[in-house]
């Protein structure tokens, strides 16, 4: 008992080298994604006005204001789809280079996408900054899902949330550099916008200056790749004062339980009873997260307070606002899931959100007769973002990591992403029109998806904190009408004891 009360406290230190991972990670890829989200949002007039010039010069064609508002939207969205591509690359690029491995090669795409963006101006060609938001979407598609997914595997299992929403603070992080450097006083200028577009590049290569010299996931080194030196040697690394003959075991455990080492593809992903009602609730949680709304706050966020009235010289201020309660919001989120669960930061942030909502809708209504209804407006739009960031933002890419083990869960976070930037994609090209055809009620829609996934959430996601992959797949067992012996159906496979640390199957044995 004693020795086992040891091991648990070991697990629950947070180390330097799982800390400098976490952040090392989501610096180069997480921020990026939610700078890339605001990025356009402070320049959308320059880029417009560019679009204008050259079609004009080259073209000898004048598009009119509905034609422009379609190639900016269709820039904004082009992200999204680059995402989706990214996500549907994912499953194989980890099972075939590893988590760290697939991070560090690529950041080729930043290099790439960031030449083509700040550039662009100087060429006179509107084609390389659509190229180029859709080159760095491929690396935001990929990177959204690998940095949880590595930090998910390497984290002992009481501290998988607090490194899983990590991730979930830098992209606030990202949003709210996107916003400080756009403003007026800094490169929110017209000759400077391609510079702001292409600054994706620099903590890319910091990233990719030091994340080489980090080890590898230990449980994709062991169950994927059945090296248990390297693990061992991972696991020491991470975890150097700590004894990691329990989650040894538990990886071996769970490799025992797999019908076969092979990654699950997608299509066997979706057709596995044994997962079913896993699949499902990534689906609605990803799709929730992007059709609540956020996306919308993001990439329009100057039109929105604009609309609710803000004076033309304060809304660049204003947006800086609300991205600093995002970045506090994220760290709250962070801080505080190891303490009160996964599932209530999403009930309450997607309960928060809906609401928020529903009183954009009422108080623009009502804003023509009473004048202060402008500013509970815009405190409505910080409400939806800080319930965003505290648990919507990072919690579901945490969750894909905990319901599936390790041959499921690639192509678990394939089918995520791939409908989180789908809704995304969505949300950006659809919100203008939406928004033109609908006016404030198209925040109604928003309500009623966020109200549904708190509700889904409510009734069927089990809380999954300070649990092992292996228990989180017995908890789901009774809803897939699984029985437990069919969770340990390779328990056929002999084992020996090395070095001290689990066991190995015969094939490893020497």
């Amino acid at each position: 008992m004693a020795e086992q009360l040891l091991v648990e406290n070991d697990e629950k230190h947070l180390t330097k080298p799982l800390l400098a991972v976490a952040f090392l990670a989501s610096f180069g890829s997480s921020m990026l994604y939610g700078f890339n989200l605001a990025v356009v949002n402070s320049p959308a007039q320059y880029i417009k006005d560019f679009y204008n010039e050259t079609l004009v010069e080259d073209y000898n064609w004048t598009p009119d204001e509905k034609q422009l508002t379609v190639l900016y939207s269709l820039t904004v969205s082009i992200f999204a789809i680059g995402g989706m591509i990214g996500a549907l690359l994912v499953g194989k690029l980890v099972t075939k280079y590893g988590r760290k491995g697939t991070l560090v090669r690529s950041t080729v795409l930043v290099f790439i996408g960031g030449a083509l963006l700040g550039f662009s101006r100087m060429c006179r060609m509107p084609a390389m900054v659509i190229i180029g938001r859709f080159i760095t979407g491929v690396h935001s598609g990929i990177s959204l899902s690998v940095v949880p997914m590595y930090l998910g595997e390497i984290a002992p299992k009481n501290l998988r949330g607090f490194l899983g929403l990590v991730p979930s603070i830098h992209i606030c992080l990202g949003v709210f550099i996107a916003q400080v450097l756009g403003l007026h006083e800094l490169l929110g200028k017209e000759e400077h916008w391609p510079l702001l577009l292409s600054l994706v590049v620099f903590p890319t290569t910091i990233q990719l200056m030091l994340l080489p010299w980090f080890p590898e996931s230990p449980r994709y080194l062991l169950i994927e790749k059945e090296n248990i030196h390297a693990t061992i040697a991972a696991l020491k690394w991470y975890r150097p004062k700590g004894d990691i003959q329990a989650e040894v075991d538990e990886m071996q455990e769970e490799q025992r339980s797999l019908s076969s080492l092979q990654t699950v593809s997608v299509w066997g992903l979706l057709m596995d009873r044994s997962v079913r009602w896993q699949v499902i609730t990534i689906m609605v949680v990803n799709i929730g997260m992007q059709l609540s709304g956020i996306d919308a706050i993001w990439f329009y966020t100057n039109d929105i307070f604009s609309d609710a009235g803000i004076p033309e010289p304060y809304i660049q201020y204003t947006t800086v606002g609300t991205g600093a309660i995002e970045v506090i919001s994220g760290m709250l989120g962070c801080f505080t899931i190891e303490r009160l669960g996964r599932r209530p930061l999403m009930i309450g942030g997607f309960l928060f959100m809906g609401l928020c909502c529903a009183g954009i809708t009422v108080t623009v209504l009502f804003q023509a007769q009473v004048s202060f209804m402008r500013y509970i407006s815009v405190g409505c739009v910080v409400g939806i973002i800080a319930g965003f960031c505290i648990g919507p933002a990072g919690v579901p890419f945490l969750i894909t990591a905990e319901l599936f083990k390790q041959s499921h869960r690639p192509a678990a976070y394939t089918v995520a992403g791939c409908l989180n930037w789908l809704s995304n994609f969505t949300i950006g090209f659809v919100f203008p029109f939406l928004e033109m055809s609908l006016g404030p009620y198209c925040y109604l829609i928003f309500c009623t998806i966020c109200l549904g996934v708190a509700v889904y959430t409510i009734f069927i996601i089990p809380e999954t904190k300070n649990k092992t992959f292996m228990e989180i797949s017995q908890m789901f067992a009774v809803k897939n009408n699984i029985l437990k012996e069919e969770l340990h159906s390779n328990g056929h496979l002999k084992m020996a004891v090395m070095n001290g640390y689990g066991t190995l199957g015969r094939h490893d044995e020497k």
